[in-house]
């Protein structure tokens, strides 16, 4: 049996027009915007607390030798 992708075209439309009728034209492009900024932040949070996190690993592995 194969499984086909959960969500296609026709589960998708509907929610866009619902999403279009609630928050109108003008306001999904501010609230896209929005959602793009918070994930590029959410993006560059992360790529420090990774790099933050490496450094401290190498300066521990060299405080050991």
């Amino acid at each position: 049996m194969q499984f086909q992708n959960a969500v296609g075209f026709a589960e998708l439309w509907p929610i866009a027009v619902i999403i279009l009728v609630l928050f109108g034209a003008k306001r999904i492009p501010e609230m896209m915007k929005g959602l793009g900024e918070g994930m590029k932040e959410f993006k560059k949070a992360s790529r420090e607390m990774t790099e933050d996190n490496s450094s401290k690993d190498s300066s521990a592995s060299a405080d050991n030798k």
